[in-house]
C-alpha cells in the first residue's frame, strides 16, 4: 500500500433543521396560540482515531464530508431529530489543521480519542418561542443556523518506539530489512526511501518495538533542503533516535562530521528532538575502510556519552546485539508526556442576537460596497425568513438596536449604496 502522510480535505457540519410556524386549532379551544416546534441540530464533523487505519490514502479518495441536516419543527410544539455526528476515522498520529490559518485544531494520537472540527448549526426556534405579553400570536419562525465549514489540512506523523536517522545511503533500510519484516526499497542511489517505513523487532518471545526507517536527512533539512520537514515530522514522535553513520566514508563524506551535522539540524528543528536519546550504529563494518574511522566514532562516542555498536547491515554483523540494547533501552525510558489535542469543545449555542455584544465592523471591498461583519448579525440574517414581514421586522427592530444606521452613515453612506452583510446584499435606503 502506498504511504500518504498528507491529504487536503474539506468538512461541513449539517444545518439547524428549520422551525415551524403553527397555531393550535382545536376542538374546544377556541384560542388556541402559535405551537410550531424548533428545528433539530445538525450533525457535528467528529474525528476518531482508528486502531486499522496506517495511513491516510483513503482520503485521497474521499475529500468532501458533510454531515446530516437536523430536522424540521412540526405542529404542536414537536422538536425535530437531531442528526447524528458524522465521524471521519483517522490514524494514530494525525494532526488536523485549518487550511486557512494552519492553526492546529487537534493532535489525534490515542485510539479511539474523538475531536469535534466542525460545529453543526443549532435548530431555528419555532413560533412559540417568540410569544411574550406584547405580541402573543407571533407568525414568524426561524431557518435553521447553517453548519461550519472549513477546509483542512491532513498530516500523518509516524508513531514509533524507534527512529533511524543519517545521511542518505547510510544503510537505514538495510538494517531495518535485516531486523524486521518490512520491505522498503534498497538500491546504490540517494533517497531511495521516498516515505516513511515501518517495521516490528521482536527482541524476544514477548517483547517487540517499533522501528521506522525515515527518509535520508542532509545539511539545510530544517530550512526544508532535500526531504527537509517531511523527514522532521515523523522523528517527532519517536522514543530513542538510532544514528547512522557510514563509517566507511566511502560516499567521500566523513562519518563523525555526519554525525555533528545531523544533530545541528535535529537542533536547528527541535530541541526536544535533539535532546532525545541517542545510539551511534557505525555501519558498514564489513569494509575495509571502515576500521580506519572506528576509532574516531569511539572517541566521538565517548565524548558525546552515548553508546556506539559498530555493525553491517548488509553481512548481519552485530545486529543482534544492537536490537537487545534497544529493547533494554526502551523499557528504561519514561513515555514522554503528550501535548494534550486541542479539542473542539461541544456545546449549544444559545444564540440571542438581541443580547450579542461582538463588536461590528464596517469595511469596503474593491466596488466600494459596505461589508458589516458581526457574529451575531451574520447568524441573523443566515436564520431569518425574509419572505415573512413579521421577520423582517423583527431584523429591522434588531438593526436599529444595534445603531447600524449610525456607523454606515459615519463611514459616509449613501442612498442607493449596497451592503452586505453575510450572504445576504440589499440597497441601502434612508
Amino acid at each position: 500500500m502506498q504511504f500518504i502522510d498528507r491529504a487536503k480535505i474539506s468538512v461541513k457540519a449539517g444545518d439547524g433543521g428549520k422551525g415551524k410556524s403553527a397555531f393550535r386549532r382545536e376542538k374546544f379551544i377556541p384560542k388556541g396560540g402559535p405551537s410550531g416546534g424548533d428545528g433539530g441540530r445538525g450533525a457535528d464533523i467528529v474525528f476518531v482515531v482508528d486502531r486499522n487505519m496506517n495511513t491516510l490514502l483513503d482520503f485521497r479518495y474521499h475529500r468532501k464530508f458533510k454531515g446530516k441536516d437536523g430536522g424540521n419543527g412540526d405542529i404542536k410544539n414537536m422538536t425535530g431529530a437531531n442528526a447524528e455526528p458524522c465521524y471521519i476515522k483517522v490514524p494514530p498520529g494525525t494532526l488536523v489543521k485549518d487550511a486557512a490559518t494552519g492553526a492546529v485544531l487537534a493532535d489525534l494520537t490515542e485510539v479511539g480519542q474523538e475531536a469535534v472540527i466542525a460545529k453543526a448549526g443549532r435548530g431555528g426556534r419555532g413560533n412559540a418561542r417568540f410569544s411574550n405579553s406584547a405580541n402573543r400570536a407571533p407568525t414568524f419562525a426561524e431557518l435553521g443556523e447553517p453548519g461550519e465549514s472549513k477546509e483542512l489540512l491532513l498530516e500523518l506523523k509516524l508513531l514509533a518506539d524507534v527512529g533511524l536517522v543519517g545521511y542518505p545511503s547510510v544503510g537505514k533500510s538495510s538494517l531495518i530489512t535485516a531486523v524486521s519484516a518490512a520491505r522498503p526499497e534498497v538500491a546504490a542511489y540517494h533517497f531511495t526511501t521516498l516515505v516513511p517505513v515501518l517495521g516490528v523487532v521482536q527482541t524476544d518471545y514477548e517483547k517487540n518495538f517499533v522501528m521506522a526507517d525515515i527518509p535520508g536527512l542532509i545539511e539545510g533539512a530544517a530550512d526544508g533542503a532535500g526531504l527537509g520537514h517531511d523527514f522532521l515530522r515523523h522523528v517527532e514522535r519517536t522514543r530513542l533516535i538510532l544514528h547512522l553513520v557510514d563509517a566507511s566514508g566511502i560516499e567521500g563524506r566523513d562519518p563523525v562530521e555526519d554525525y555533528y551535522r545531523i544533530n545541528a539540524e535535529l537542533k536547528k528543528y527541535s530541541e526536544k528532538i535533539a535532546s532525545r536519546t541517542q545510539i551511534l550504529v557505525a555501519n558498514k563494518m564489513d569494509l575495509p575502510e571502515a576500521a580506519e574511522n572506528l576509532p574516531r566514532l569511539e572517541a566521538l562516542a565517548k565524548k558525546e556519552g552515548i553508546r556506539i555498536f559498530a555493525v553491517s547491515a548488509a553481512a548481519h554483523q552485530g545486529l543482534k546485539e544492537l536490537i537487545d540494547y534497544v529493547g533494554e533501552t526502551l523499557e528504561t525510558l519514561k513515555e514522554e508526556p503528550q501535548e494534550e489535542a486541542k479539542e473542539v469543545r461541544v456545546y449549544e449555542a444559545s444564540f440571542d442576537a438581541e443580547a450579542d455584544e461582538d463588536a461590528v465592523t464596517i469595511t469596503r471591498n474593491d466596488r466600494a460596497d459596505f461589508i458589516v461583519s458581526n457574529k451575531a448579525l451574520e447568524k441573523l440574517v443566515a436564520m431569518t425568513n425574509f419572505g415573512n414581514d413579521e421577520a423582517v421586522r423583527r431584523f429591522q427592530y434588531i438593526w436599529r438596536m444595534k445603531k447600524i444606521d449610525a456607523l454606515l452613515k459615519e463611514r459616509g453612506i449613501k442612498e442607493g449604496m449596497t451592503v452586505h452583510i453575510g450572504d445576504m446584499e440589499f440597497e441601502y435606503r434612508e
